[in-house]
């Protein structure tokens, strides 16, 4: 079997999101289909260490798609001709992206439809583009992928897809998260909070991540209680980040909020395991990958109580809603001094964390890519058509 995979976002030092979800994926797909050969479609020079098997081979086609016009020169001119030509059993797209004049079968990988709901968080020509073609990707797909049961109940509510199309092959953590010593988290806080306890949050810095419930529940809970506890807020920042600016701008407490912008994985998880919980309170996700990594550095979690993040936390967490600011600054400072209560989240989140692996999903997203493969070959034609 001959399986071509969009690789572009296989970035060497850049490997963020969707692109660290491939990477995870494509590094095990070789031993899930030890009979399969692989085409990798960079949009760029690529590096080596993407090539994961013998069984790989690199094929760059340019230009590189960052772009709505570029995503269309690459995928329905450079990469439909080389599929059209070469024509491989199966077209795997870790990004959902696919090509719409290519005549071959294709499986993509829908991580959520944010863009659907939360419309003006993206730029014009960005929204354009995702609510013009993603609908025809769904619509074109021989089968497709989703990282968890929330989204694929977003694509069959939103979209009409039908639901025995639709295969969960949910995101794993990293093998780099794990418990640090007390040494270790001791030193964290003395670089990081002034020797202070802290929150954390984790997460790009714009208005999905719903950080102005954060910062408003937080000054609350310091004015309520007057306990020494920092916030930490990791990651860059990404757009539209202006309210968020003004919120912390008018904070009575904003001398213990700490932007540290992006940080290594290493960093995080020690931040992670440093921390008294990860505060994670987005209004929309697909999956929620932080709440793993917070369960792996054994840290308590506080999540807002939506269906991706249930799905992920379980009974590991807890659950606030996406404007509650009084819920949440009183389960601040719940978590704040009650070690018990910390104790038994991080237990049960070493249950819950053993749920997701990367062997697993990679399993299931060999399975799916064998069976379009198959089933195409069986009826002789590629699959639904536009």
């Amino acid at each position: 079997m001959h399986i071509a995979v969009n690789t572009r976002l296989l970035l060497s030092g850049r490997l963020e999101g969707i692109g660290r979800v491939a990477h995870e994926l494509l590094q095990r797909l070789p031993g899930q289909l030890p009979q399969a050969r692989f085409s990798f479609l960079f949009d760029r020079p690529h590096d080596r260490q993407f090539i994961y098997s013998p069984a790989i081979s690199a094929v760059e086609l340019f230009p590189p798609a960052r772009h709505p016009f570029l995503y269309l020169a690459w995928f329905e001119g450079r990469v439909a001709q080389w599929l059209n030509r070469q024509r491989p059993d199966v077209f795997f797209s870790p990004d959902a992206y696919l090509s719409l004049r290519a005549r071959v079968p294709q499986v993509p990988l829908f991580h959520d439809l944010a863009f659907e709901h939360f419309p003006h968080d993206i730029d014009r020509l960005h929204r354009w583009h995702y609510r013009t073609f993603f609908p025809r990707y769904a619509h074109q797909a021989t089968r497709i992928l989703t990282v968890s049961e929330a989204t694929r109940q977003d694509l069959i509510s939103t979209y009409g897809t039908p639901p025995d199309r639709i295969v969960v092959a949910p995101n794993a953590c990293s093998s780099v998260f794990g418990p640090s010593s007390s040494e270790v988290q001791a030193a964290c806080r003395a670089r990081f909070s002034g020797g202070q306890p802290f929150f954390l949050s984790v997460g790009a810095i714009q208005p999905r991540k719903n950080l102005t419930l954060l910062l408003r529940a937080f000054d609350r809970f310091k004015s309520e209680t007057g306990h020494p506890a920092r916030l930490l807020l990791v990651g860059r920042k990404a757009w539209r980040y202006g309210e968020v600016e003004r919120i912390y701008a008018g904070l009575t407490h904003r001398a213990d909020v700490e932007f540290t912008g992006f940080v290594s994985d290493a960093e995080l998880n020690v931040l992670y395991g440093s921390s008294l919980a990860l505060c994670y309170v987005s209004r929309y996700e697909g999956f929620g990958l932080p709440l793993l990594e917070a369960m792996e550095a054994e840290t308590a979690v506080v999540a807002s109580d939506i269906a991706a993040l249930r799905e992920v936390g379980g009974d590991a967490a807890r659950y606030v809603g996406v404007d509650d600011v009084s819920g949440l600054a009183s389960v601040l400072a719940q978590l704040a001094v009650d070690a018990g209560l910390r104790a038994s989240l991080i237990e049960r989140g070493r249950q819950q964390r053993q749920r997701f692996s990367w062997e697993g999903s990679a399993a299931v997203v060999a399975r799916v890519l064998a069976e379009a493969a198959a089933r195409v070959r069986r009826r002789g034609q590629p699959g639904p058509s536009v």
